[in-house]
């Protein structure tokens, strides 16, 4: 937690609660730590695995966020939750920019469900903040996927841009996302094709599948360690060299 103690040092706030989207580490970690630090702190979420969990909150329930003016609705899917205040924005790791979730802890079924019914029927100005920026590398997916979509090519260029220039990809809207998602876009021709399914749910595992192996590294860096980087605790050992 000691990225986020210095941004509460400088931004000269009180922590009183911590939203947690699901109990995965890299969403988790640091609650415990946070939770000595600050007697009474309230942590919300939708899992028993949640670190120093407070509050569980269930599908559909109204959270009232003070002073941001709006309601949060707690939508629980697939051990992800998603937070929108007053429809303008959601988080999680179920929706990506140009993706998906991956199927770690539900099915594929749930996944369409989360997809089709939980966020597709949101208003279409909603914000996607997800967990992780992949945007680049889902977006190279995509344009595999469709090599004919303009609207993913003007995107990855605009996404490898924002990452050479060291900014943010998210939020984007839902209403992008139905234009160059590949798993939104599932009753698309050339998806479809791609896939070579038809029924949603199937078009929507082989997707899964296929971004699943897509340009995988050889090998990948320790997620904790990749961790320690960005937060920071090797500089005292590289200052030293």
């Amino acid at each position: 937690p000691l990225q986020l103690l210095e941004i509460i040092r400088k931004e000269d706030v009180v922590l009183r609660a911590i939203l947690t989207t699901h109990h995965h580490w890299d969403h988790a970690r640091g609650n415990e730590e946070l939770a000595q630090l600050f007697p009474g702190l309230q942590v919300f979420g939708a899992d028993d695995r949640i670190g120093a969990l407070t509050h569980r909150v269930t599908h559909g329930q109204e959270l009232t966020v003070r002073g941001w003016g709006d309601t949060g609705d707690m939508n629980h899917t697939q051990g992800p939750c998603l937070l929108g205040w007053g429809c303008a924005g959601v988080l999680s790791d179920t929706l990506f920019v140009g993706g998906c979730g991956q199927f770690f802890e539900g099915t594929a079924e749930q996944m369409l469900t989360n997809l089709s019914q939980t966020l597709g029927t949101l208003p279409k100005d909603t914000k996607i903040f997800c967990g992780h920026e992949c945007t680049v590398r889902n977006l190279k997916f995509a344009l595999k996927v469709e090599p004919d979509n303009e609207v993913v090519k003007e995107k990855l260029a605009w996404a490898k841009q924002r990452d050479d220039d060291d900014l943010p990809t998210v939020p984007s809207t839902l209403h992008e996302e139905f234009l160059y998602n590949p798993f939104l876009r599932l009753t698309e021709e050339p998806v479809q094709r791609f896939t070579g399914r038809t029924e949603p749910v199937e078009v929507l595992r082989v997707l899964r599948s296929q971004r699943d192996n897509f340009k995988k590294p050889k090998e990948r860096p320790n997620p904790q360690a990749m961790l320690a980087f960005d937060w920071g605790l090797f500089a005292p050992f590289l200052e030293k060299k």
